[in-house]
């Protein structure tokens, strides 16, 4: 693990069950037929003190706008341009969170003090060349670029034992260590 950032990360345990939980939420909604594409994800806030990024709520995100315009469009040629083809087809894949669901966690938050840290997502596909799926896509990075968040990775390859791995911006190489509270 690389922490190029010499930052790290304070998960508390109530956070991490509340984003797993999620992710098996929606990995059973996926296998029950109910979701087509087997995805969570999420928004992650709380607060920073020198080198310690300390979260303290996560939500998940509830409206995926991704289907319409003008966001069909962009997303289509992302994909076209940056995903690895998987079992998922790419029209499928993407993820736009809803301007006012995503505005009003963050209004909401603004309240007790609490910043938008960054997102979560979860990968349940192994792949050939990254069969524990718990970094983040070169997709990943393209669409975190300059966005100065965090990108929580959380690998449901195994829902037994899953992973959960932050990187700086979607950045291979700019992971953050992360520990419980």
């Amino acid at each position: 693990m690389t922490n190029s950032l010499e930052l790290s990360v304070v998960l508390p345990d109530e956070c991490r069950r509340e984003m797993l939980a999620h992710c098996r939420d929606a990995l059973a909604s996926f296998h029950a037929g109910r979701q087509q594409e087997g995805k969570a994800f999420g928004l992650v806030f709380g607060k920073k003190e020198n080198r310690i990024i300390s979260v303290t709520r996560c939500f998940p995100l509830e409206r995926n706008v991704r289907s319409r315009p003008p966001w069909r469009e962009q997303v289509d040629r992302l994909m076209a341009d940056y995903a690895v083809p998987s079992e998922t087809p790419l029209a499928g894949r993407g993820w736009v969170a809803d301007p006012a669901e995503l505005f009003g966690r963050i209004r909401e938050c603004r309240q007790t003090g609490d910043i938008l840290l960054g997102t979560y997502h979860m990968h349940r596909v192994a792949w050939e060349h990254d069969p524990r799926r718990d970094t983040p896509t070169k997709l990943d990075a393209v669409l975190a670029k300059d966005s100065g968040l965090l990108m929580f990775i959380i690998s449901m390859v195994d829902p037994r034992q899953p992973v959960i791995r932050v990187f700086s911006e979607g950045l291979v190489d700019r992971e953050l260590s992360v520990s419980g509270a």
